[in-house]
């Protein structure tokens, strides 16, 4: 093995230690132990960060005191460098180390979960069964409604394929609501050099083992390489220039804070602290070129740009958290790897086959008949790369612009309705079973056209930015489908008004900065009605908005600094609020304490329908006991919070019962 790879292979191994590689190497390029070729004035410019982040939760829905959330040691090194003739080289490394996967393995390590039970419900309430003791369900022959064989789930023999044990589990969506019905089901939480069950690829998150989770940035993608790109301006006549940028980076289009709207070149990664981190520390750089056309003033603008980004980088989606985490928000990865987990193995799902006038049974399924099958995450090829182009300009009025346009892979997934067997699941793909709760995901194309704008309004001495962006080929859930999902067109605004604001109370001699903004978004074709048993159609609210508040205060010349941020979900009827302290101690040291707090309304307005009743084939789906023709496939509206409650809760609601408090201690060498 070459140096090379020697030095590849530990940074692959040794998590926070690959970290202190880089760091070593590059301190010594700043120390001159290495050459500077070129003399002075190509010596390398580096500054090196420390950080240490611990968080505490409450009590969950359970009851459950969580304790320990989030114990990571980060070290980060940005580095500059004249390279000759113009070009200059930027690269950031980071790698972290979090030491909650071991300090609070109840948690979330290798004893987390346990034995579950699944709720039937009844007319004299609700009764619980054990993972692995429900009826079991009938496949049938031809759809007609004829039994076949039996499916049940191998949940007590570790010998024989597909084990699924009673152990190591919880019930999906039981750290943040109460058994509403709906389908819920046992979902694995351990790292995956635990417990393999429902572990995959979800698009960089959803296979990993604690080791990965401990140290996410070493992995096959090099993360730990935040930024790694050259840079030049070539400079022509006129005042017009070439500016040009190649390599790892981020690309930021947007103006706003905790919410997107144009900003969404780079995928985000959830899994670090749900939204409520700086963008510029979650966006996922990937390998692009960045180039301008600055053609300099007109006769009405004071600088016009031209800007083509090409992501060129394989597609990547958001990471929305490996279930087991601390940071799964909306609950999704667990869903995920739930319903991969009840497709690989079987499982039992709570109250879901219909014997009887308001009763449904916990029922059991073999592997293979419904849950999450495959994942198609795109593979690198052209046509699945990322083009950009913004136009931008400053009128001689002061007023700032942007029109921008995108095509991309969406970086959320879809699932749709998948085509099965009408054979008694045998994996022959023949005919698709109508409003089977049976999915492949997906990540499709979107496009995107846009545009922004800020400027001073002089009468309220404030800063306005707005933002605009209209989306086609999105997908959303829709139980009024027969594959259960449709494709909507989406527009989505934000105003936001920034204000530095004397409050005497607070500092008579120094602003007091109040930012707010709202964010607005409309879904077009919105398909939503009432069926027999509730409403059916699509989970996701029609229009909604969602409002932030920042009001941020600075003491002590500049080195206390308080502040809080609220955001509220006015539809979901949910609510955070993140006060905390900044204390500069010195010029390189900076302790943070805060908290991150949510209150909600109540989980009632988020329940939907979940498809148990969709199908025609008694007595385990639509059966004699639901209205309407039993022959006929259509969703009749019985719901409850699981699965799609998730999406009219949104990340806030969905993550109502994870009150924390936070020390951050960061240090710059």
């Amino acid at each position: 093995m070459d140096i090379q790879k020697k030095r590849r292979h530990l940074l692959a191994r040794t998590g926070l230690g690959g970290a202190m590689c880089a760091l070593v190497s590059l301190s010594a390029m700043a120390d001159d132990k290495l050459p500077d070729i070129g003399g002075e004035s190509y010596k390398w410019a580096v500054d090196v960060y420390y950080e240490n982040d611990t968080r505490f939760r409450g009590k969950d829905n359970t009851g459950n005191s969580v304790g320990l959330s989030k114990f990571r040691n980060t070290l980060q090194v940005e580095a500059d460098r004249p390279l000759g003739d113009g070009w200059e080289f930027h690269g950031v490394l980071r790698g972290s180390f979090d030491g909650v996967y071991r300090m609070n393995d109840d948690e979330y390590g290798k004893h987390a979960g346990g034995a579950i039970t699944l709720d039937s419900t009844t007319p004299g309430g609700t009764i619980s069964s054990p993972h692995g003791s429900g009826p079991v369900n009938k496949a049938v022959v031809d759809g007609l409604g004829q039994p076949n064989n039996v499916f049940g789930f191998n949940s007590t023999n570790p010998s024989l394929p597909g084990y699924n044990p009673n152990s190591g589990l919880q019930v999906l969506g039981q750290r943040w609501h109460d058994v509403e019905g709906g389908v819920a089901f046992g979902v694995p939480v351990q790292p995956c050099d635990y417990d393999k069950r429902g572990c995959t690829d979800f698009g960089g998150y959803g296979d990993k083992k604690r080791s990965e989770l401990e140290s996410p940035e070493f992995n096959s993608r090099l993360d730990f390489i935040r930024e790694a790109y050259v840079k030049k301006t070539f400079t022509l006549d006129d005042q017009r220039s070439i500016f040009l940028k190649v390599g790892k980076q981020q690309v930021v289009w947007g103006r706003t804070d905790l919410f997107r709207v144009l900003d969404v070149i780079n995928p985000v990664d959830f899994s670090r602290n749900n939204i409520y981190d700086e963008l510029q520390d979650i966006r996922i750089p990937m390998w692009m070129v960045q180039a301008e056309y600055r053609m300099g003033g007109s006769e009405t603008m004071q600088e016009r740009n031209l800007q083509i980004v090409w992501n060129f980088d394989q597609f990547r989606p958001n990471n929305l958290g490996q279930c087991g985490t601390a940071n799964v928000i909306l609950d999704a990865g667990c869903f995920f790897r739930g319903m991969k987990n009840l497709w690989d193995n079987g499982g039992t799902v709570s109250s879901f086959a219909n014997v009887g006038p308001d009763t449904w049974l916990a029922t059991d399924f073999g592997p293979g008949q419904i849950g999450l099958d495959q994942v198609h995450l795109p593979g690198w090829k052209l046509k699945n790369t990322q083009l950009g182009v913004k136009y931008e300009g400053v009128t001689q009025d002061g007023l700032s612009f942007s029109l921008n346009a995108l095509t991309y892979r969406s970086q959320l997934p879809s699932l749709r309705g998948a085509k099965r067997s009408t054979n008694g699941f045998n994996g022959e793909y023949r005919d698709y079973w109508p409003y089977l709760i049976s999915f492949d995901m997906y990540f499709p194309r979107v496009n995107l056209i846009g545009g922004s704008m800020d400027f001073e309004w002089e009468a309220a001495q404030a800063a306005v930015r707005v933002e605009a962006a209209f989306t086609d080929g999105e997908e959303f859930a829709n139980t009024s489908k027969p594959q259960l999902y449709s494709k909507n067109n989406v527009f989505r605004a934000v105003v936001g008004i920034d204000r530095p604001t004397f409050i005497p109370f607070i500092n008579a001699r120094r602003t007091t900065l109040i930012s707010g903004q709202l964010f607005y978004q409309h879904i077009f074709d919105h398909d939503y009605e009432r069926g027999p048993l509730g409403p059916v159609g699509m989970p996701d609210w029609e229009d909604n908005v969602i409002g932030t508040l920042l009001v941020k205060a600075f003491l002590k010349n500049d080195r206390l600094s308080p502040q809080i941020i609220v955001a509220h979900d006015f539809r979901a009827q949910s609510t955070v609020m993140a006060p905390s302290v900044d204390w500069l101690l010195s010029d390189n040291l900076k302790f943070t304490i805060g908290a991150n707090l949510k209150v909600s309304s109540g989980n009632d307005r988020w329940k939907f329908d979940d498809c148990r009743g969709c199908n025609p084939w008694p007595p385990f789906t639509a059966g004699p006991n639901y209205p309407g023709d039993t022959a006929q496939a259509f969703s009749r509206g019985l719901g409850g919070l699981e699965p799609l409650g998730r999406f009219r809760a949104g990340p806030i609601g969905a993550a109502w019962a994870e009150d924390e408090i936070f020390a951050t201690l960061r240090y710059k060498f």
